[in-house]
């Protein structure tokens, strides 16, 4: 299995931090957002990255390399302009082959998330051995978190591991997922597109699957909440 890392975002809310470093390489605890999870991906023996860069994009390259220091193959897929988590797959699809994939949203902290349950999550076949017609194929699997405080209101429901848009209890998209490419055919490289967009989409035919993870997780998509991961631990 191979991974993506989205790494092409602008981070406007943590200006003037990323005016001068991506977002993904401000550093949580001593260490990169990204390499953190480069480090949890090879651990699992997921080793063949791909991650998209737009904004301060030589910066990733130059810092991350080829990925062997941390035993991995990084390849990268520059964007002119930031092409949207669904338009960063597309335009990487020639890296990413034609196996499920898990993607991973480079500003979030998961520090003890185990990329090995993600390798198995799309199975072609049922209980009895038979392949599921094509349009019952689930065609991405999530997982989701608690609604934090900033995000109150969740993304998806989701009930026997199913996910929908609409109804109750409601959780919040972790920014990790595993997906099949062939989901993506209806987006062309170098075009703009929400990979929610697709999801919704996908959601209301009953096409997506997901569980709940419940391990430290934080979206650090504002200073404030960068600065509360790399606060001194209190003892107690």
């Amino acid at each position: 299995m191979k991974a993506m890392i989205f790494a092409a975002g602008r981070g406007e809310r943590m200006r003037p931090l990323t005016d001068t470093t991506p977002k993904p390489l401000l550093k949580v605890r001593g260490r990169p957002l990204i390499v953190w999870h480069i480090v949890n991906l090879v651990r699992a023996g997921i080793t063949e990255i791909v991650i998209n860069h737009a904004h301060l994009g030589q910066m990733i390259e130059d810092t991350l390399g080829d990925g062997s220091k941390y035993g991995a193959t990084i390849s990268y897929s520059p964007e002119t302009v930031a092409l949207e988590t669904a338009g960063g797959i597309a335009n990487a699809r020639h890296l990413l082959g034609e196996q499920p994939f898990v993607a991973i949203a480079g500003d979030i902290y998961c520090p003890h998330f185990d990329f090995e349950q993600v390798k198995n999550t799309l199975e072609d076949n049922d209980l009895w051995g038979q392949p599921y017609p094509l349009d019952k194929r689930d065609v991405a699997w999530l997982f989701l978190v608690k609604n934090p405080a900033h995000h109150l209101q969740g993304d998806f429901a989701l009930h026997s591991f199913s996910l929908s848009n609409e109804g109750e209890p409601r959780h919040t998209f972790s920014g990790i997922g595993v997906y099949r490419p062939e989901m993506f055919d209806s987006v062309s490289p170098g075009q703009q597109e929400k990979l929610v967009t697709l999801l919704r989409e996908y959601a209301a035919r009953g096409q997506i699957g997901g569980d709940v993870y419940r391990g430290e997780w934080t979206d650090v998509g504002t200073i404030e909440r960068l600065n509360q991961l790399n606060a001194p631990l209190v003892p107690r």
